[in-house]
């Protein structure tokens, strides 16, 4: 495994990143890229179903029945069977690779893939999530999120959002799909693109559950409407404007919700509370994930939860003068605001 990866994972575990997105948004444009790229990763790569998601047949070199071996060193895989199986056979592959990306289909709902990578042992010994990536499309995903629910989890659920055919639209409805996919998910990395050409490290190898990464971007219309918001303008691209404009797009059945505290958690008080408010409000709660700073604990903890499955682990120490605050993020539909908070603030050591 290269020094890289090792540094960024301490405990050498596989970084695996889920590509989703409705049909036709670009998905297999960017899989084609990554698996064609001199990038000199070397990547396995999970897709459904390798006739339909169309790899370009000049990159495979030897087809056995369920792995591709790609001409840039790449492995590619068909899930006719079961994920885990899948990823169990790739971990004895004696060429090991630095990545796994595991491409779902555009109806999907990510969720279930993303939890293989915490239920499983075998699996979560091995590997972790990395980021769920999702690909939308910026002429046809104002339609998707009116008729096809799946289309607005995907997009609650991302991580990195790539959205692409940029040109196919004008600059205002760019700023409206931008917005509209603000209101669902503030969160995630967003890239415009056209013809899916985003760079493979801002999808790739992103260890989104660094919160240094998820809070870099606090959106600050999350924030108390206090502040004097024009210091932040800069903040956010063009389609934030804080005279409200930004509203009507509060996404009505999906929101998210950030909570922070300077004073250090207590881990048993929080460990309790997240479990019990998992259990209660799992089916709403698509996405959850956060940094801790417990009482008399040099390192930080990082949590991440898909739904009901919770996942978490010390991740490094904290630096010398980094801000030890513990900051939490939930995103999904008709989240109990009141109780999230009070929640959050009662776990205080």
């Amino acid at each position: 495994m290269t020094d890289a990866t090792s540094a960024a994972d301490p405990a050498g575990k596989i970084p695996v990143t889920v590509l989703t997105g409705y049909l036709g948004a670009g998905k297999t444009t960017l899989l084609n890229r990554i698996l064609s790229e001199p990038h000199g990763q070397k990547y396995a790569v999970i897709v459904n179903e390798f006739g339909e998601i169309g790899i370009d047949n000049d990159l495979v070199v030897d087809v056995d029945e369920e792995v591709f071996e790609m001409n840039n060193g790449c492995i590619c895989c068909t899930v006719r069977g079961d994920l885990v199986r899948i990823i169990d056979g790739l971990m004895r592959r004696k060429g090991k690779f630095d990545a796994i990306i595991v491409e779902t289909t555009g109806l999907a709902d990510p969720a279930p893939v993303a939890q293989t990578f915490f239920m499983d042992e075998n699996v979560g010994a091995k590997t972790r999530l990395d980021a769920v990536v999702t690909v939308a499309d910026a002429k046809w995903l104002k339609d998707r999120l009116k008729d096809a629910p799946e289309a607005k989890n995907q997009i609650a659920f991302a991580d990195v959002i790539v959205l692409n055919k940029t040109d196919l639209v004008t600059p205002a409805e760019l700023e409206e799909v931008e917005a509209r996919i603000r209101g669902i998910n503030p969160y995630a990395k967003l890239h415009r693109t056209t013809r899916a050409q985003v760079d493979i490290k801002d999808v790739l190898g992103r260890n989104a559950f660094d919160l240094d990464r998820i809070l870099e971007i606090e959106p600050a219309f999350l924030e108390a409407d206090d502040h004097d918001h024009d210091h932040h303008d800069h903040d956010h691209g063009p389609g934030h404007h804080h005279h409200g404009g930004l509203k009507h797009y509060h996404d009505e059945d999906m929101q998210s919700i950030s909570v922070s505290s300077d004073k250090p958690l207590s881990p048993d008080k929080f460990f309790p509370w997240i479990q019990e408010l998992v259990q209660t409000e799992g089916k709403d709660i698509l996405r959850c994930k956060g940094i801790l700073s417990f009482k008399d604990d040099d390192e930080r903890f990082v949590f991440q939860g898909v739904h009901m499955i919770l996942d978490g682990d010390h991740q490094r120490k904290w630096k010398d003068g980094e801000e030890r605050i513990s900051r939490a993020v939930f995103i999904g539909r008709h989240l109990p605001e009141e109780k999230i908070r009070k929640g959050f603030e009662s776990c205080v050591a």
